[in-house]
């Protein structure tokens, strides 16, 4: 009887998602949402140099073959194998040095980040930002929630556990118990080891919030203090950040506006796979990954990529940005800076990484997610008093945790594929 209760809850999940899936299947476009920052468009080339910024520029097939060909001539000599192993050792010395020498003035903060990310806010939030700022009828389409049959879903899997496991469930590993069943664990000698756990589990920071946020790589906080300043009195809130630097972590919390109620930021090094996070897995709603796993060497992504989709709770969503294939900044490095193909070193020591979409597709899809939004941005940067244009080039993604696959299956995929 108990499997066939468990068959008809999936059956019922899984014709909910169906029934939803043309409104979340308006998400899955490579056009860039029609927010201020994507809505400039230069139509007149004599009026170039009347705004610091263009969006959606088009490349024509000169200016592709002119890029391909400066990164090929700056790829020619490779930085010696001896300083691309130090560059991977010491890379935690020369971010601590970046933020050491340049504080918090180096990066402006992203207040851009809720009109390309909504998903970052808890869905009542979202729907108050629609209303405030979506005033046509085709950006509010653009604009629909992708967590549109989430609560739904979660409400029929809640009445399901309630009905055969009783109240006050809790959950430890993955396991679903309720009250009479943790207290078992605790009394029982064999599972004195998860009762510490379950204990654990209960008192990690932001325990008691029902909407949590992780940015990876929070630098000195230019995510992190828009963020807050939005969340700060919602309840129910709470914002995990962390860095490789610990420089970086200091910053963000000697911030005026840091406040450990609404926000915990440690220090992480996300390459660690045996490194524990300060809060178990499948609890996060969001993860924002911008400009960050461009600075990971690139054999070392994927397994950052599949630890991270552990932590998103199913119909968690991950943001991503970072930089694109041809970008300005690749094509300026000179000789000598490559340490492999479309990976370079700064003068500082940090690295960077240039994308392409379907990269971004592979790796986010081997860690068992899905697709969401995945779209080449390219913009025309204009630096009106020297009169110089620059290409800018980056990919935004949203990737998502399905609803209905178990830890047991996404951990499979990702392994399976991990040294393909």
């Amino acid at each position: 009887m108990g499997s066939l209760n468990k068959m008809n809850f999936i059956t019922r999940l899984s014709a909910l998602c169906l029934r939803k899936s043309k409104l979340q299947q308006r998400h899955q476009s490579g056009r860039r949402p029609a927010v201020p920052l994507g809505s400039r468009i230069l139509t007149d080339p004599s009026k170039v140099f009347e705004h610091n910024m263009w969006d959606h520029m088009q490349w024509s097939q000169e200016e592709e073959e002119n890029a391909k060909e400066k990164a090929a001539q700056n790829s020619l000599v490779k930085v010696h194998w001896e300083d691309q192993d130090k560059y991977e050792r010491e890379a935690n010395k020369y971010w601590n040095e970046f933020y050491k020498t340049h504080k918090n003035n180096f990066f402006k903060d992203r207040n851009w980040l809720f009109l390309e990310f909504p998903e970052i806010l808890p869905e009542k939030m979202r729907e108050k930002l629609k209303t405030e700022e979506r005033s046509s009828e085709h950006t509010k389409i653009n604009s629909i929630d992708s967590f549109s049959c989430k609560n739904e879903m979660f409400e029929e899997g809640e009445k399901y556990w309630k009905k055969n496991y009783g109240g006050g469930s809790t959950s430890v590993q993955g396991c679903v118990y309720n009250k009479t069943q943790a207290k078992s664990l605790t009394d029982n000698p064999q599972g004195k080891n998860c009762g510490e756990e379950l204990g654990r589990l209960e008192s990690f920071p932001g325990s008691d919030a029902s909407y949590r946020i992780l940015e990876v790589g929070c630098g000195a906080g230019n995510s992190v203090f828009p963020i807050l300043k939005v969340l700060c009195n919602t309840p129910g809130t709470f914002l995990y950040c962390c860095d490789f630097s610990s420089g970086a972590v200091e910053l963000v919390k000697s911030h005026s506006s840091y406040n450990s109620a609404w926000c915990s930021a440690f220090v992480h090094d996300v390459c660690d796979d045996a490194l524990p996070y300060p809060f178990p897995d499948e609890i996060l709603d969001v993860i924002l990954l911008v400009f960050v796993l461009s600075t990971i060497h690139p054999d070392r992504m994927q397994r950052v990529v599949n630890r991270l989709a552990k932590l998103l709770k199913p119909g968690g969503m991950l943001l991503f940005r970072d930089y694109g294939r041809y970008d300005t900044a690749q094509l300026r490095f000179k000789k000598g800076h490559c340490l492999s193909e479309n990976f370079y070193v700064r003068g500082d020591g940090t690295r960077v990484y240039f994308f392409t979409k379907d990269e971004i597709w592979n790796m986010f899809n081997l860690a068992g997610l899905t697709e969401v939004q995945n779209l080449v941005d390219r913009r025309l940067q204009v630096n009106r008093k020297k009169k110089v244009k620059m290409q800018r080039v980056w990919i935004q993604s949203k990737f998502q945790k399905p609803l209905l696959l178990s830890q047991n299956n996404l951990e499979e995929t990702a392994e399976s594929h991990l040294y393909i």
